[in-house]
């Protein structure tokens, strides 16, 4: 696929490590070129090697990231050894937590293990009141009982979370000196430097997390840097823009959700462009080998600054993605009660699906799919010997439920898609009806290697009528990684009421440019462009324990002073909108809103952005509806447990814009498979991607 580009590097390469395979985009001299590489868990950088050697990257090619080290490293519990170091009195904030019940009406629930043991919560003589004032000066000396343990216990890194360090950091700061000169070895990691806002608990766990996947982080990393040689790296956050190593390394939590922030990132550019659109309403729905990430998106990326991890809250800024346990390696089983179920166990990368030949012997949603004819195993990642689909293995793995069900293995496997299917529509209404929008409004864009499979069946039990598959949906996150701009984000606690900022705007400037600052030195690199700066308030009704964010000021760049740029007319009048948008988001997200109530500014954060690449996909001349010369054969495919039907089978690369289909069918492509029922019409537009309408709402 030809594309243009207006990014400054001449090549760039987007690496996407998933469950079961590595996606990686190349875009080189205009053109996009695409490969997939099984993934490698014990060391994925060994995977990104293999895929960068069989493309034949260049040296100088810049590399995009998008890695699941810190994400697998908090799930799996095998993060560094941390210990906790706070203020006295404090040692338990992580065990106390919050009263939040994840099962409100189960009466005896397990709490997961800490990811810091009691024996590593340790205490410093030092007090701030909620003022900022000092109540008792650190006490050095203290601290080296605290050193003592850490030696002992052969500790590698150390949350520094002190009370109220947010207003007065400087009890944190000399105490991370100390620490640094008694045991130069040690990973910190300082509240006030990673989120400087209040709320104890939540800071400590962000704080806790970024201590316990820094250092794994850290060296993957630095071996992948040494691996790609000269290459210039970045990494993909979890707000949806990339970072450069250094940041990335040293605030390893921001990257929780680095690979499936590309994917929304692909999504929305590509249906901006295909849906003629700058603000396109879509459902992203990204189905890998393990599991199903999707999010809503009412015209903008969606943020949150609410994400929870190993039970954890992580409150650094992410796309709002829903994740669930259902992908193509998920695991089908039945349970002592005879019921049917799917995930959240995966076969992964090794072994994985049965039907892979690598030993794996439980069946899965790939196998139900094969078995199905869903999945044809001659057009499997383009025929290519890369990896090849056993269908007697899959109904081998199959065959033990199907007895133990008592129904054919073509039920069985229709029994897993099924469930698979149920999983996922509950993802989608969580990100969509419990949060007031109605999916029906809206386009699901498919992508992940197992989304195209799944499409048309989730949009009909959600009563969707459009579907948007985007030319490599495949590797949709890999592409994204290379959409997606440089980014960096710094916050601070404001805790004042619109009353009380408007009539002084002096301390909310000194914010405002003191972020900024922050932000400028982390973005601000020779041959880079100026970065764009943009401000966002989070807010709530006074007694409130919850915020929403809104923007504040869209867009400016430090170029002069503050009071220049921003005058205190224009500040006042962007923070009035400010709580405008406030109330019709509270109103919306929870049904009311409270005009005359007193609004308080909780958290003001500053946003820079420099622009990543922006392949530009050549519009292309329609052609004839006829889609005959991509034609590739038929297959025979189970949409019902009776018998299958006989549809038409047709090779992707083949088909031309303007071409169009009626399914039932499926389209093969390297990357996915696309299956379309019986209520859907499919059409190519110019920019190669696919849209499917329902039969009634067909053009």
């Amino acid at each position: 696929m030809n594309a243009g580009s207006k990014s400054p590097e001449a090549e760039l390469v987007g690496i996407d490590v998933g469950g079961t395979f590595t996606d990686f985009v190349w875009l080189r001299e205009g053109r996009l070129v695409v490969q997939k590489v099984s993934t490698t868990p014990e060391d994925q950088s060994t995977g990104i090697l293999a895929g960068i050697d069989a493309l034949g990257v260049s040296e100088h090619a810049a590399v995009v990231h998008g890695t699941t080290v810190a994400t697998n490293a908090l799930l799996e519990y095998r993060g560094a050894r941390t210990a906790l170091l706070t203020t006295e009195g404090f040692a338990d904030v992580l065990a106390i937590g919050r009263q939040n019940r994840p099962h409100l009406y189960r009466l005896g629930q397990q709490r997961r293990p800490s990811l810091v043991p009691e024996s590593l919560r340790l205490e410093a003589a030092e007090r701030v009141d909620a003022e900022g004032r000092v109540l008792k000066p650190l006490d050095v000396a203290t601290l080296d009982a605290a050193v003592a343990v850490l030696i002992a216990e052969e500790v590698e890194s150390v949350a520094l979370v002190f009370l109220f360090s947010f207003l007065h950091p400087a009890h944190e700061r000399e105490a991370a000196a100390y620490l640094r000169t008694r045991l130069p070895g040690i990973h910190l990691s300082v509240s006030s430097q990673l989120l400087p806002e209040y709320r104890e608990y939540e800071r400590t766990a962000t704080t806790v997390i970024n201590a316990y996947v820094q250092p794994l982080v850290a060296n993957y990393l630095g071996r992948l840097k040494s691996a790609l040689g000269d290459r210039p790296v970045r990494v993909m956050q979890s707000s949806g823009g990339a970072i450069g190593l250094e940041k990335a390394a040293a605030q390893a939590a921001r990257l929780v959700l680095s690979g499936p922030a590309g994917g929304i990132v692909g999504a929305f550019d590509v249906a901006r462009t295909a849906m003629q659109s700058e603000a396109p309403q879509i459902i992203t729905f990204d189905m890998g080998g393990t599991s199903t990430d999707v999010a809503l998106c009412p015209g903008v990326l969606p943020r949150t600054s609410e994400g929870e991890i190993a039970g954890l809250p992580l409150r650094f800024p992410s796309t709002a993605i829903h994740t669930v346990g259902a992908g193509g390696g998920s695991i089908a089983s039945v349970d002592a009660g005879g019921v049917l179920r799917v995930g959240p166990e995966s076969a992964g990368a090794v072994p994985g699906p049965a039907c892979y030949g690598r030993g794996g012997a439980l069946p899965t949603v790939t196998d139900a799919n094969l078995v199905l004819g869903r999945l044809d195993a001659a057009a499997f990642l383009g025929g290519t010997a890369t990896l090849s689909l056993n269908l007697d293995l899959a109904r081998q793995a199959l065959k033990p439920m199907a007895d133990k069900l008592n129904v054919t293995i073509e039920a069985a496997a229709l029994g897993i898609v099924q469930v698979a299917n149920a999983t996922m529509e509950r993802a989608v209404r969580k990100v969509s009806v419990e949060k007031g929008y109605d999916p029906r409004n809206y386009t699901l864009v498919p992508f992940g290697g197992a989304g195209p499979l799944h499409a048309c069946a989730l949009a009909e039990a959600l009563g969707m009528r459009h579907i948007l598959i985007p030319r490599y949906p495949g590797v949709l996150s890999a592409l994204g990684l290379l959409m997606a701009d440089v980014t960096y984000e710094s916050s601070q606690s404001v805790l004042q009421t619109y009353q009380v900022l408007r009539e002084d705007l002096v301390g909310l400037k000194a914010g405002l440019l003191a972020l900024a600052e922050q932000v400028q030195q982390v973005l601000v690199a020779p041959g880079k462009e100026e970065p764009v700066l943009s401000a966002l308030l989070e807010m709530r009704y006074r007694g409130q324990g919850y915020e929403i964010e809104a923007g504040f000021i869209a867009a400016f760049e430090l170029t002069a002073p503050l009071d220049t740029l921003l005058d205190d007319s224009y500040v006042l009048e962007s923070l009035q909108e400010a709580v405008t948008s406030f109330h019709a988001l509270h109103r919306q997200r929870y049904g009311y809103a409270l005009e005359d109530d007193r609004v308080e500014v909780v958290t003001l954060r500053v946003v820079g952005r420099q622009p990543g690449a922006r392949p530009e996909l050549p519009a292309m001349s329609l052609g004839a509806p006829d889609a005959s010369g991509a034609m590739a054969g038929n297959a025979r495919v189970w949409f019902g447990a009776a018998q299958p039907d006989i549809v038409p089978l047709y090779d992707r690369n083949r088909l031309q814009p303007g071409n169009t289909l009626s399914g039932p069918t499926i389209v093969c492509q390297y990357d996915t498979t696309l299956v379309i029922s019986g209520l859907w019409r499919m059409e190519v537009d110019a920019h190669n991607s696919i849209h499917l309408w329902r039969e009634d709402d067909a053009l």
